[in-house]
C-alpha cells in the first residue's frame, strides 16, 4: 500500500527553515497555509534525509539564538507583547518562559552551568547520580549518639 506522494521540495524546506531561523516554533510554522505540512512530516524527513536533518538543525541554533535575543529587548523593556502593551509581571513570565525553554532545547549553551552530567566513552550521558552521591555521604557521616534519658 503506498502513502500519500511526498510535498518535499527544497523551496519549502528553505521557507521552513527561515522562520526557524527566527525563532518561530515548528507548529506554528506548519500551520500557515502557505506551509500547510504536518510538524510530523518535517521531522520525518529529517530522519530520512540528511541535508533536512543538517538544515532544521543549524535553524534551530539561529533560532535560538533569535529567541535569546528577544528576551533580552523583553527584559531591557523594548519589546511590548503582542497586544503592544508593557506590563512589568507578564515581561517577567514572558522572560522566563523563554529561558526555561532555551535551557530545555540547548542545555550546552542555556542550560545550568552549575549541572555536570557525566558521559561513557561512547559520549552517552549517564544517569544523573547526585542522589546516589547524597545517599552515600548520608552513610558515611557519623550518627549523633543516642541521648540518655536518665
Amino acid at each position: 500500500m503506498a502513502g500519500r506522494p511526498s510535498i518535499y521540495s527544497d523551496e519549502l524546506l528553505d521557507a521552513i527553515c527561515e522562520r526557524l531561523s527566527e525563532g518561530e516554533p515548528l507548529a506554528q510554522i506548519c500551520r500557515d497555509p502557505e506551509i500547510n505540512v504536518a510538524p510530523r512530516t518535517v521531522r520525518q524527513w529529517a530522519n530520512k534525509m540528511e541535508n533536512v536533518k543538517e538544515a532544521v538543525a543549524q535553524a534551530r541554533i539561529l533560532g535560538y539564538d533569535a529567541i535569546s535575543e528577544e528576551t533580552l529587548a523583553i527584559a531591557d523593556g523594548l519589546l511590548p507583547d503582542a497586544e503592544g502593551k508593557r506590563d512589568p509581571t507578564r515581561d517577567k513570565l514572558r522572560v522566563d518562559t523563554r529561558l526555561k525553554l532555551l535551557a530545555k532545547w540547548d542545555p550546552k549553551r542555556f542550560g545550568d552551568a552549575s549541572q555536570v552530567r557525566l558521559a561513557n566513552a561512547d559520549g552517552d550521558l549517564l544517569p544523573d547520580i547526585a542522589p546516589m552521591v547524597s545517599d552515600i555521604m548520608a552513610l558515611l557521616r557519623p550518627s549523633a549518639p543516642a541521648k540518655n534519658d536518665e
